[in-house]
C-alpha cells in the first residue's frame, strides 16, 4: 500500500528524548523504519523489516514500542477502509490532519490535505463548542489510474 503525501513529520526520536524516554537501539531502528516509511506499516510488516537489520528484535518489542508511541500521541494506528482483513497500520503523526484516500481496486493510498479540512474543524469547534483532538477521515474509491475514462 503505496503512500503519496508531502513530508511533514516530526523527528519521533527528538520527540520521544524530549519526553525523556531511553532511546534503545532497537526503539531507534523502529522509530527510523517508521519515520522513513514510503506507505503505512503494519505491526508485522514493521518487525520484518527491523529483522533485516537486526535478527535479535522480537514482535514484543514492535508492539510495546508502537504502544508508546500511541500513548505520547506521535503515531495514528489506520484500518485505512478494512481493505486487508482488519489490518492496522501505523504511521507517523503528521504536523496537519489528513483525509486518507484508499483505492478500492489497487489499494494505493493517498494523503489529501487542504485548508478547507482546517476550516471545517474549526466550524465545527466553533458550532459545536467541541474541542478536536483527533480526527481520522478515510475515503474509498478508484484513484486516477484505475478510474474508467
Amino acid at each position: 500500500m503505496a503512500v503519496e503525501s508531502r513530508d511533514l513529520r516530526r523527528s519521533l526520536a527528538q520527540e520521544l528524548i524530549s519526553r525523556g524516554v531511553r532511546m534503545t537501539r532497537q526503539r531507534r531502528l523502529l522509530i527510523q523504519l517508521i519515520q522513513s516509511a514510503r506507505r503505512h506499516l503494519d505491526a508485522v510488516a514493521l518487525w520484518e523489516r527491523a529483522q533485516s537489520q537486526d535478527p535479535t528484535l522480537n514482535k514484543v518489542t514492535v508492539y510495546r514500542t508502537l504502544g508508546m508511541l500511541k500513548k505520547y500521541g506521535l503515531v495514528d494506528e489506520l484500518d485505512l477502509m478494512h481493505m486487508e482483513s482488519g489490518k492496522h497500520y501505523y504511521e507517523a503523526k503528521a504536523s496537519r490532519d489528513h483525509i486518507h484516500l484508499a483505492c478500492l481496486k489497487c489499494g494505493r493510498i493517498q494523503e489529501f490535505e487542504s485548508s478547507l479540512f482546517e476550516k471545517l474543524k474549526g466550524q465545527i469547534e466553533r458550532q459545536r463548542h467541541f474541542s478536536i483532538k483527533a480526527v481520522r477521515v478515510e475515503a474509498g474509491g478508484l484513484c486516477d489510474r484505475c478510474r474508467e475514462p
